[in-house]
């Protein structure tokens, strides 16, 4: 484990009985950053996320978070970590202060110094007007900030986000994001995990991109999205694997990848001069194209080249 990795993850595996959620992953979260794992629903993050919380078993493979082994010292582990999950674990009745007052409780934080931390808290997630307002009457934001709050609450080192802006309106989505820098900025590790390319590409550090239990890819976005070269071209053909064979030999194409949306077409140059030429090639073979689409490769544009799919097409 390196000095500055907080999370150290080897040859993680877990199966479900007969079905792998999680097959043999290695990855390391450093201190300081904000982690993504990106990937479609049922693609393992969860299963992960629940492991390196303590929460499931460790079946095989070996983890370290915050300094401690995690099978042998999890109740260390615990008092390092902070969580918010997927969906919300408010009790309904009791009000945002006896939500923050219970889970310091909790934690046995001394009384003076638990009413400071409650008091600051609210203050960072802006719900000090909502104190005594119980939690079934808020609205989704403010609940996912009051989880946050909580969560933070005990000074974590790392504090865990499984999917923290899911059925969030885009406004709130934003507003959450930047509560999310905030808790960074003061020093806490951040591991997220999301559908959303959007939302991998704009808060992360680094990203791991994960289906089907395994990690497909990792780097910063800028390096994964550089991955792809300067452009993607989508085309969509009448006859796909025949233009396929037609682009085969042209120097400037990185790698092609059939997708949902035709063939995706990866370019190590400037795409709008050699777009003529790729459009004149297919039609010289008699193929017919249907649309032709030039761009700068974006998240989306990664998980179609290293997953062959689309993440909307995954039920996510």
């Amino acid at each position: 484990m390196g000095d500055d990795d907080i999370i150290e993850v080897k040859d993680l595996e877990h199966a479900f009985n007969d079905v792998e959620a999680v097959r043999g992953i290695s990855f390391s979260v450093r201190r300081g950053e904000i982690f993504s794992f990106l990937g479609p629903n049922g693609a393992g993050k969860s299963t992960t996320i629940n492991i390196l919380t303590t929460l499931l078993p460790i079946q095989r493979g070996a983890v370290q978070v915050a300094g401690y082994d995690l099978a042998r010292e999890p109740e260390r582990v615990r008092e390092s970590i902070g969580i918010v999950f997927q969906d919300e674990v408010l009790d309904r009745d009791l009000t945002v202060w006896e939500t923050m007052e219970f889970h310091g409780r909790l934690y046995s934080i001394p009384r003076d110094e638990r009413r400071r931390r409650i008091d600051g808290m609210l203050a960072v997630v802006e719900l000090e007007a909502k104190r005594d307002v119980r939690t079934k009457n808020l609205s989704g934001g403010m609940k996912r900030r009051l989880e946050i709050a909580r969560g933070l609450m005990t000074r974590p080192e790392v504090l865990f986000l499984d999917e923290p802006t899911q059925g969030l309106d885009p406004q709130t989505r934003l507003r959450m994001w930047d509560y999310i820098r905030q808790v960074n900025a003061a020093g806490t590790t951040i591991f997220l995990t999301t559908h959303y390319m959007d939302e991998a590409d704009m808060l992360s550090d680094r990203i791991s991109i994960i289906d089907h239990g395994r990690i497909v890819i990792t780097g910063t976005p800028e390096e994964l999205k550089n991955t792809l070269g300067k452009d993607v071209i989508y085309l969509e053909t009448g006859d796909d694997a025949k233009a396929r064979e037609a682009l085969r030999g042209v120097l400037e194409i990185r790698s092609i990848t059939e997708s949902p949306r035709g063939l995706s077409i990866t370019i190590s140059s400037d795409g709008s001069h050699c777009l003529p030429g790729i459009v004149e090639r297919v039609r010289d073979a008699g193929i017919e194209i249907m649309s032709v689409n030039l761009k700068k490769p974006t998240m989306d544009d990664v998980f179609v080249h290293y997953t062959g799919k689309e993440l909307r097409d995954t039920g996510a």
